[in-house]
């Protein structure tokens, strides 16, 4: 029963609602009275909530998912550099951790200009169509490297990098600079640059500033953005929580 329910839950997408009884059957392969039956106790459980006829993800789930410990001490270590990120550019702040071949977002401080972003916390979106994105995979190994390259690369947007070959060389560039830029491939209009960030040898996290297209000025944002990935990667590798007195990046 708890595959099944599994199977429910993880209907739920983050460009997703709630779902009929219907949909969550014909998504799961389960029969309609099983489903009814499983969507009942996870209503009960909080973990589900009733939308109507329809059902969409309960607050205990959120509750939960605030509690898992990695992902807590990182955005709690973060939060102070993230902060200090958007003073110095009043732009969209991210924090990102990897997941497979994927960037799940575990913070994000809006700037002062509203963008159609596809990031949400908790979502996630492809390591090779975002600036967090690649940070991550630049400094992940070079079996992942391989291992994303063999596959056909996803596409968002028409900009979205989809030549095995491009994509190698903004990795070793990556590698290089310790800087990772996107424009407009996972939404147009909105460019991207991302830093990784360390905890040993490999990055554990990366935190990007996103911008609108027109004013996109890599050459101005790229100190505060590794000023504020060198600051959360001293705390991380020292075990201290983030100092209220650490330096502001500046723009």
């Amino acid at each position: 029963m708890l595959d099944k329910a599994a199977l429910v839950l993880d209907c739920y997408r983050p460009d997703g609602g709630a779902f009929r009884l219907t949909e969550i059957a014909a998504l799961t392969g389960l029969a309609k009275t099983t489903a009814f039956r499983l969507c009942a106790d996870l209503v009960r459980l909080g973990l589900l909530e009733r939308d109507g006829d329809a059902y969409r993800l309960g607050g205990k789930l959120f509750e939960l998912g605030s509690l898992v410990p990695r992902r807590y001490d990182l955005r709690e270590a973060a939060l102070p550099f993230l902060q200090d990120l958007f003073e110095a550019t009043h732009e969209t702040v991210h924090l990102g951790v990897r997941e497979g071949h994927d960037v799940v977002y575990v913070e994000r401080i809006h700037g002062h200009q509203a963008l159609a972003l596809p990031s949400r916390i908790g979502g996630r979106l492809p390591l090779t169509c975002t600036g967090v994105g690649k940070a991550l995979l630049a400094f992940s190994g070079d079996e992942l490297t391989e291992e994303v390259l063999a596959r056909p690369l996803p596409r968002l947007t028409p900009h979205s990098v989809t030549d095995p070959a491009r994509l190698r060389t903004a990795i070793e560039q990556i590698q290089v600079s310790g800087l990772a830029y996107e424009e407009q491939e996972a939404a147009l209009g909105v460019s991207c640059i991302a830093s990784p960030v360390f905890d040993g040898p490999t990055a554990v996290a990366a935190l990007s500033v996103a911008v609108p297209r027109a004013r996109f000025h890599p050459a101005q944002l790229a100190p505060a953005v590794r000023t504020a990935a060198l600051g959360l990667s001293r705390v991380l590798r020292s075990g201290r929580a983030a100092p209220h007195n650490t330096p502001r990046p500046t723009a």
